[in-house]
């Protein structure tokens, strides 16, 4: 079983949209776990603080380094553990392959202005961000990542093939999809994808994968022009 467990200051916001759709079914399936511990469990006053000014002064307050270091420690294992941070690694689709196929994850949510940075190395935190916002905490950037991998669990997606013919995949974005009625807004379905010639339509997804690639995003398009060329 995929296991994940998040430590958060608010708990009660899981399993979330992570209990409905192929996440949810899957969890009831017993395909995947989802435990969400709170942090505040290990605060040590009666306020059950975890959190306190930020040395050299400045706005907020941040989250203190031996509190969280003790909620880390209460699930310590060999999983990776992710901090959901603005600053960290852009999440991207193979590192969301690679997770997918281990054992599951540790998933750090972060609050107010951020966390000690000594818990971060003590602890060998990756930092993950899920794009160039901010966020008011890693709640809902955890249940991003969550998704995307609990997806690509063998048995969560009806076909396999689907998890390889979408965005990222193969550094293109997908190419565009159709369906009934044939005619809308003026507009017919491409003859080519109801022609019947699997070759073809390969190739015409494959043209409108680059083609949307280069149009919209220049920075996969030069990755995907970089690429090892398989032999074939």
């Amino acid at each position: 079983m995929w296991r994940a467990t998040v430590l958060t200051l608010f708990p009660e916001m899981f399993p979330g949209p992570l209990g409905v759709s192929l996440a949810g079914k899957a969890l009831a399936a017993g395909l995947w776990s989802l435990d969400a511990a709170d942090i505040r469990a290990h605060a040590t006053d009666k306020h059950r603080t975890v959190d306190d000014t930020p040395a050299g002064g400045g706005p907020g307050m941040v989250m203190m380094a031996d509190v969280l270091a003790r909620a880390i420690d209460a699930v310590a294992d060999d999983r990776p553990r992710l901090l959901m941070s603005p600053r960290g690694t852009p999440l991207t689709q193979a590192r969301v392959a690679a997770l997918a196929k281990g054992g599951g994850a540790v998933l750090v949510c972060g609050r107010f202005e951020g966390v000690d940075e000594r818990v971060i190395a003590a602890r060998q935190l990756e930092e993950v961000s899920v794009g160039d916002y901010v966020l008011s905490g890693g709640e809902i950037a955890a249940m991003a990542v969550l998704d995307a991998c609990v997806r690509l669990i063998p048995g969560v997606m009806g076909k396999e093939q689907s998890g390889l013919d979408e965005s990222f995949s193969d550094v293109l974005l997908e190419y565009p999809q159709y369906t009934r009625p044939q005619t809308f807004g003026g507009q017919d379905i491409p003859a080519v994808l109801t022609g019947g010639d699997h070759a073809k339509v390969a190739a015409w997804r494959r043209a409108e994968a680059e083609r949307l690639t280069r149009e919209r995003r220049p920075d996969l398009w030069s990755a995907y022009q970089k690429r090892p060329i398989k032999p074939k």
